[in-house]
């Protein structure tokens, strides 16, 4: 799968902008999965499952499978996903960086192992840490930007030659670093300023936006602040808020309802 081509399909075919993150805790799991040895891929397959007609993306974090000694789970949920939904790009959510033979490594993990369509990576090591990544070239690299935690501006708004570090880095990126057409930024809706600025550093680059339902963002602010002229461009990430809707036995139709209720949402907003 080429992840550029699958998101693309996916917005127009799918007519959504919503992106489904798959961060399993089991505490937050329903009573009837608690203690069962394949939870965690259970239940993420029955969220997978009530969703897949609603996402233009799903996003895995990896540290919630690692934490739980499930990394099998989640190769074996990332299969079923390419098995039952092959249309839909998968976003191995890891944040990896670092150089040379060690981010080799890491794009081997992401790609070969866990078979993602996409990666999230740190690039703030320079573009040789991120080159092992973008030899891959049908997988989409998804660079950290303008992050939504309230700490990030300790960093990225630090002033590097009159603009900012975020800026400095989402016009690398868009300019110099996607040669391969590959890549896409990280953006909080936490800060729709900023999400505004980097669409109009970077033109119609894919902006993967975490932040909505559990974080606050808002979603017109969002929606406005990062749509490209064609109403699309945004991986509009929603995880805890759809993941836990409900606790009962019919914890996947719960969550089918919250994603109806998001993608809704997020297209009353994608046209001017």
């Amino acid at each position: 799968m080429n992840f550029m081509h699958a998101l693309n399909a996916a917005w127009r075919e799918r007519n959504s902008l919503l992106c489904v993150g798959l961060d399993p805790d089991p505490a937050r799991f329903p009573a009837h999965l608690r203690g069962q040895p394949d939870a965690i891929l259970t239940f993420c397959k029955a969220i997978v499952d009530a969703t897949a007609d609603l996402a233009c993306s799903f996003k895995p974090q990896i540290a919630y499978f690692a934490a739980q000694r499930a990394e099998e789970q989640l190769e074996a949920l990332i299969a079923h996903i390419h098995q039952a939904h092959p249309a839909i790009p998968v976003i191995l959510d890891a944040k990896r960086g670092d150089i040379g033979s060690t981010a080799e490594q890491y794009a081997v993990e992401a790609f070969e192992r866990f078979k993602a369509d996409a990666l999230t990576v740190n690039p703030y090591l320079g573009r040789d840490s991120i080159e092992p990544y973008l030899a891959y070239s049908d997988k989409g690299i998804i660079l950290l930007c303008r992050t939504s935690n309230p700490g990030g501006s300790d960093l990225q708004f630090l002033d590097v030659g009159g603009e900012k570090l975020y800026e400095r880095l989402a016009r690398l990126v868009s300019k110099e670093w996607n040669v391969g057409g590959q890549c896409a930024l990280v953006v909080g809706a936490t800060f729709p300023s900023e999400i505004a600025r980097v669409r109009e550093l970077t033109g119609d680059m894919p902006l993967l936006v975490p932040g909505i339902g559990a974080q606050g963002g808002d979603i017109e602010a969002t929606v406005r602040a990062g749509r490209t002229a064609r109403g699309d461009g945004l991986l509009i990430n929603s995880s805890r808020a759809i993941l836990y809707a409900g606790m009962g036995e019919d914890f996947a139709d719960a969550a089918r309802r919250v994603a109806i209720d998001t993608r809704d949402a997020i297209n009353v907003h994608r046209r001017p």
